[in-house]
């Protein structure tokens, strides 16, 4: 079957803005504040022992008239990214936008290289951004950005087996905003 030649697109400049959509630019900044490029250290853990780690890059920009913040979360980096050894890791991307009537973020992850997705709710919580979805046995999980500063943050990603009465970590990560 022939490819038909398609006339070129510019998928990125639709998509990308400048900045927040007005309107609601005071909550849009609660994901806008993490617009750049981030490396970070990552770790998983299995029943509460570190199993795996490795560094990564995140980016996030704004999207959809900047009504929307999306990220690109890579890991292994893409400097080594097809290196002899090297485990596939994840290339994926979040969607995130602001819904003012739920005051509230809807929130979609999707990681095509482990056939993952996953939803959330996501909102601020004292100092920290926490997003609330579930497991893929259907327990709840929350991602929960912490120690946010201007140049670095902690994020979490924990489950809970027992009606929320306890969590267990599943990942964590110490994000870094990149020079310059």
């Amino acid at each position: 079957m022939a490819v038909a030649t398609q006339r070129p697109v510019d998928l990125a400049g639709a998509l990308c803005a400048g900045g927040p959509h007005p309107g609601h630019e005071e909550a849009l900044m609660l994901f806008g504040q993490f617009v750049g490029e981030w490396d970070f250290d990552w770790a998983g853990y299995a029943e509460g022992e570190q199993t795996l780690s490795d560094a990564g890059e995140w980016i996030f920009d704004w999207v959809l008239e900047g009504r929307a913040v999306q990220d690109v979360w890579i890991i292994p980096p893409r400097e080594r990214r097809g290196e002899a050894g090297a485990r596939a890791g994840e290339y994926g991307t979040t969607l995130r936008f602001y819904d003012p009537r739920l005051d509230a973020w809807l929130v979609t992850w999707n990681g095509p290289i482990n056939r993952a997705r996953r939803t959330f709710l996501a909102r601020r919580s004292g100092s920290e951004i926490v997003q609330e979805g579930q497991t893929e046995e259907g327990y709840p999980m929350r991602w929960i950005f912490s120690e946010i500063a201007e140049r670095s943050f902690h994020w979490s990603s924990v489950f809970s087996i027992d009606g929320e009465k306890t969590w267990q970590l599943r990942e964590e990560m110490e994000v870094r905003r990149k020079a310059g």
